[in-house]
């Protein structure tokens, strides 16, 4: 079940709503806990199993490591996530890399070694992350173990941030686990920004991923440069929007129901080197791989060598958590290799060049590496990269795709909206309305009053789009 998708939007989520602010406030939990397992269920059936059995392994973890017995609920935890990630997400990938090693090398053993198709549970990378940051954390002293499974179970199940994240630290809303509130302000600000996440996945992210998918699935011979650098353009804008836009309706449907959950985007396209571009581009991932590989391995306390290996191995790690690919793995070694040049010394000249220069780098940089990232194999990212220098195979007949197949009214305008909301124009405007609201205080209401039904005029647009059946992917199906 999708939050783009109108069986959540008229169907579960107001049943929800409603059930859940008529109960008493001691059975919220309880009832967010099997409403997330029947959202969750809706698509995944079964291996909701996989789900629950990675909360028992890591609230088991924890009782372990809370009664004195550190180390053997450090393993526990460790061993059972990791295993449990490893089977469902990796094993094909491990498998088929051996057999194709052997295979160049005409070993024996690539002709025996065989596995089933194994299915990845949607989320999985996002709830083991969380569980072991939960026992991480109680190792180190930092949280206490949470005594009742059911409140744990909720924290690791909870709907909003299930299965696209962000990923939502035990220790940031334990105190709102045991007592939260819910006012109608509250509720408003999470409905405000449900909407606008809503409409960046369905009204932009959409419409980019149609654009991108075009140019990506199609021939190498059937477009040219122009058509290349648009196709990794949209991709790059479809990737934000649909990033963005989904942790922005988690944060929404957090606060509807009482949490408050950490933003997880700050407009990363306007950075002006890769550590910039990483302090705000999924920041609940790059913090969690900060706070519990990077520092762990030593951080930046030892020599620059050693620095440099740890940024490596986090960014080898990053690329492998986001999908059982090779390409997953170059596109985070790319990043890797920037930071520490920019370490070496390019971040301090960024640091005093013309911003257009700097902020021209950053985006070359995150556009080549989402090359890697978009497609399936190495030798495809080689040819499309090939073809956005203008070089490789040429068509010697028409083009299918030329630029001017694409550059019709309505796509030019979603890319023109699309680029300047990578900015923060939205956070300007807020404030440029708070203001005009207190100085204009006699028609003050009025001006809010214009604002609900702009939101609401976009809520109808959005569903409007899903109601007449426009391109509406899931991406991530590959994490």
């Amino acid at each position: 079940m999708l939050f783009s998708s109108a069986i959540f939007l008229f169907l579960y989520l107001p049943s929800f709503l409603v059930i859940y602010y008529l109960l008493p406030k001691r059975w919220h939990n309880t009832f967010l806990f099997f409403a997330s397992l029947l959202f969750y269920a809706w698509g995944e059936g079964p291996v909701v199993l996989v789900l629950l059995l990675s909360a028992l392994v890591n609230y088991v973890a924890g009782r372990l490591i809370e009664q004195g017995r550190r180390q053997t609920g450090l393993w526990v935890s460790l061993i059972g996530s990791l295993s449990l990630l490893f089977y469902y997400k990796y094993a094909n990938f491990f498998v088929d890399s051996i057999r194709g090693t052997a295979e160049i090398f005409a070993l024996p053993i690539g002709q025996s070694l065989t596995l089933g198709h194994i299915a990845l549970p949607i989320g999985i990378s996002f709830y083991t992350f969380q569980g072991i940051s939960y026992t991480l954390d109680i190792y180190w002293g930092r949280i206490k173990a949470n005594r009742s499974f059911l409140d744990y179970g909720t924290y690791v199940a909870m709907f909003p941030h299930q299965i696209a994240g962000p990923i939502v630290r035990y220790a940031d809303i334990a105190p709102e686990l045991a007592d939260r509130s819910t006012t109608i302000e509250k509720f408003g600000i999470g409905a405000e920004r449900f909407i606008l996440g809503l409409a960046k996945k369905v009204l932009l992210a959409n419409t980019f991923a149609s654009l991108a998918d075009t140019v990506f699935n199609a021939p190498a011979t059937s477009y040219g440069t122009a058509t290349a650098w648009l196709g990794i353009v949209a991709y790059s804008l479809q990737i934000y929007f649909d990033f963005s836009g989904y942790s922005d309706m988690a944060i929404g449907l957090g606060k509807m129901v009482g949490f408050d959950f950490k933003e997880n985007f700050n407009y990363p396209y306007v950075a002006r080197s890769i550590q910039d571009f990483w302090r705000r581009w999924h920041i609940s991932l790059s913090s969690w791989f900060r706070d519990y590989v990077y520092i762990p391995l030593g951080g930046s306390r030892a020599s620059k060598l050693r620095t440099y290996r740890n940024l490596l191995i986090v960014f080898f790690v990053t690329g492998l958590w986001h999908g059982a690919s090779w390409n997953f793995i170059i596109w985070g070694l790319f990043h890797g290799l920037f930071l520490l040049i920019e370490r070496a010394g390019l971040g301090k000249r960024l640091e005093r060049a013309w911003p257009p220069i700097a902020h021209g780098y950053t985006i070359l940089v995150v556009l080549v590496g989402w090359v890697f990232f978009r497609v399936e194999t190495l030798p495809e990212a080689i040819h499309f990269l090939q073809k956005m220098l203008g070089l490789g195979i040429q068509s010697t007949t028409v083009m299918a795709y030329p630029l001017t197949y694409f550059l019709q009214p309505e796509l030019i305008v979603s890319l023109l909206i699309g680029l300047v909301l990578t900015t923060p124009v939205y956070p300007h405007f807020q404030r440029g309305m708070e203001r005009l609201t207190a100085r204009l205080a006699p028609i003050g209401s009025l001006i809010n009053s214009l604002y609900v039904a702009g939101l609401f005029s976009l809520f109808v647009l959005a569903v409007m789009y899903l109601a007449a059946d426009t391109y509406n992917p899931f991406i991530y199906f590959r994490f």
